[in-house]
């Protein structure tokens, strides 16, 4: 992002963490030096207080972010918060002090599980503590079983909303990534509109002019300006995952410019994974070309998509002269696969069929069908 660095929304939580770790080991310690004569064995409480407030300077950089306080880090910052509370009656055997030696210290170590493993952690975690009161506790008390309850709440409301942040972090960067995505394809767009599909019209119109070989080379001019004008038109729906393309756009770009052929669809998106509306454009691509091939030059073709409850359907019918009986098994017997392996072998490998009704001078009609589920249908029953 522009003008910095992002910061995550647990950064804070992390610096508020580290800021609460060493002030409570400082008041841990006016807690202790309050009560100094009250302890039997002082000596016991100064010894652990000390390690204590060393292991939370020494550690205070860590414990500032979830990548720098692995697991290993965070069971001994807990191990090291219960064995303060379980060492309490021992340096304190006649219970004359009423906190334990790391007090407030302690529920620091929870929060740390609970922003770095999430609430069910942080809900372990605060249970080892509180059964670790309780024990010192001895007699139950409602103050640490209130305590121990307020410690569990704490850990699980701040994993939770670290839960949800860390969601909606992936949101924001999948939805950032594709308006980067969109607007490099619209700047793509407008370059190859600027450029390529100028220069790939210009063929097409002046090889159709002159004619001859030059018009061959315009028809293969004019079949590139479609197939591109597919692909930058190819954008992801409103609503959709970035991998998912409208198909409507894809096969009105496969009509293209060429006033012979007419599309029609429905008002809402048809959306398809890209690569599988990419090669299902291909396969109308190759039946408009067969179209031009073999339909005749007065021929026109139409282009029609229904979006189905189970399946896409895809329709691409001409008025030309039409395919005598048995022709495309014999191409394909003559090693002409250009319909079987184009067409009906695209839908196939996508889990669909293809299939062709014609009759000599009424026309063709190629019917291409894609199960929305795939592997939804167990092949096809579109001839040879």
């Amino acid at each position: 992002m522009a003008g910095g660095p992002a910061i995550s929304v647990e950064t804070p939580l992390w610096r508020a963490l580290s800021g609460y770790r060493l002030l409570s080991a400082g008041y841990a310690w006016l807690l202790f030096l309050t009560a100094y004569g009250a302890y039997d064995r002082a000596w016991v409480g100064a010894a652990y207080l000390g390690a204590l407030l060393l292991w939370t300077l020494v550690t205070f950089r860590a414990v500032s972010s979830a990548e720098r306080c692995p697991p290993r880090f965070l069971a001994a910052d807990l191990v090291l918060g219960v064995a303060g509370v379980l060492l309490s009656p021992v340096a304190d055997p006649g219970d004359a002090v009423a906190p334990t030696l790391p007090s407030i210290w302690v529920a620091g170590s929870v929060l740390a599980v609970s922003l770095k493993g999430g609430w069910r952690w942080g809900l372990l975690a605060s249970v080892l503590v509180g059964a670790a009161n309780l024990v010192e506790d001895g007699e139950f008390s409602g103050v640490t079983v209130q305590n121990a309850v307020l410690v569990c709440v704490a850990a699980i409301t701040i994993g939770y909303v670290v839960e949800v942040a860390r969601a909606s972090e992936r949101t924001l960067a999948k939805a950032l990534r594709i308006e980067a995505a969109t607007r490099e394809r619209e700047r793509l767009a407008r370059d190859i509109h600027d450029s390529v599909l100028q220069v790939l019209a210009m063929v097409q119109r002046r090889g159709a002019a002159i004619g001859g070989e030059a018009a061959e080379l315009g028809r293969l001019a004019g079949e590139q300006e479609r197939a591109l004008r597919a692909l930058v038109s190819a954008e992801p729906a409103p609503g959709t995952a970035g991998g998912d393309t409208d198909l409507r756009a894809v096969l009105a770009g496969a009509a293209g410019a060429d006033e012979r052929v007419t599309y029609a669809g429905p008002g809402e998106p048809v959306t398809l994974p890209a690569p599988v509306a990419t090669e299902l454009a291909a396969a109308v691509a190759a039946a408009l070309d067969n179209v031009r091939r073999h339909a005749g030059e007065a021929a026109s073709a139409w282009i029609l998509l229904e979006d189905e409850p189970d399946e896409v359907l895809v329709t691409v019918r001409d008025d030309g002269r039409g395919i005598p009986e048995g022709r495309l098994a014999a191409a394909e017997a003559e090693g002409r696969l250009g319909a079987a392996l184009s067409i009906r072998g695209r839908l196939r490998d996508l889990g669909g069929d293809a299939e062709w009704v014609s009759l000599p001078g009424q026309g063709t009609e190629v019917e291409l069908r894609l199960p929305k589920r795939p592997g939804g249908r167990d092949g096809g029953s579109g001839g040879t």
